[in-house]
């Protein structure tokens, strides 16, 4: 079975996904130039995301949606399990948001222009008013209901288990007095780690947990978030995840 769905994945699947990621990005940058990013730098992406999990043929469970508001802006930190993990959000969390990504990824093609046109978040760690300019740019966009989703361990798992989640998430949220949303990814490690070279097929699970509000304003808000962060998102993981993996690469 594994033969006949690589087989599958090289001559049927990614042909037409390339042609998809072309399309939706064409998609998105004349109608975000058109018609305003809060449409078209959404529900593009969300339904090319779901067009690759149904091509691929990866199933999917969503959990929690329900514990979401309508037109409340929240900042989901999600588990960063591999490359799947930009599907599986994108395509089934639904909510309109914004994300905070690696300023790389700008210069992808097709791609990096679409996430630009979409008003997506490019990092900038070069320099102090570059910081500063990315959280005024976060801030901005956290607004009429748009969500914002930024990974806070920084960088893709090499094994599946967490690293430590870095604090730009959770200073916005405490900045802006913003729920900060746990959400776990399961999965996406078994699909396309990492290190992998071969998509395989295999169940992802989406968990949404609920909001955590700000207890207050500053660092001990800011910590005190973080860890119940981490317990929520780290609590729905399969055993052989769980547990903190120090020695990884979490740069962004």
């Amino acid at each position: 079975m594994k033969i006949l769905y690589y087989i599958y994945q090289i001559c049927i699947a990614l042909p037409i996904l390339l042609v998809l990621t072309i399309l939706t990005a064409i998609v998105t940058i004349v109608g975000s130039l058109l018609g305003g990013a809060h449409f078209w730098g959404y529900y593009p992406g969300k339904i090319w995301s779901q067009l690759i999990c149904l091509f691929l043929l990866i199933p999917v469970k969503i959990e929690g949606r329900e514990k979401l508001h309508d037109k409340t802006s929240y900042i989901f930190v999600p588990n960063h399990q591999g490359s799947f993990d930009i599907f599986l959000i994108y395509g089934f969390i639904g909510r309109n948001f914004k994300w905070m990504m690696k300023k790389s990824l700008r210069k992808l093609p097709f791609v990096g222009k679409a996430c630009e046109s979409a008003g997506h978040i490019f990092v900038d760690r070069s320099g102090p008013k570059k910081v500063l300019e990315t959280i005024r740019q976060a801030k901005d966009s956290l607004k009429d209901g748009v969500s914002l989703v930024v990974f806070p361990e920084g960088a893709r798992t090499f094994t599946g288990h967490m690293g430590y989640f870095k604090k730009g998430a959770f200073q916005l949220a405490d900045d802006l007095q913003l729920a900060v949303v746990p959400v776990t990814i399961d999965g996406s490690f078994e699909i396309l780690p990492r290190t992998g070279k071969w998509i395989h097929r295999h169940r992802m699970i989406l968990t949404i947990h609920n909001p955590i509000p700000p207890k207050g304003k500053g660092m001990e808000n800011i910590k005190a978030t973080m860890a119940e962060a981490y317990a929520a998102v780290e609590s729905a993981l399969p055993e052989q995840h769980k547990g903190m993996v120090k020695n990884e690469d979490q740069d962004q």
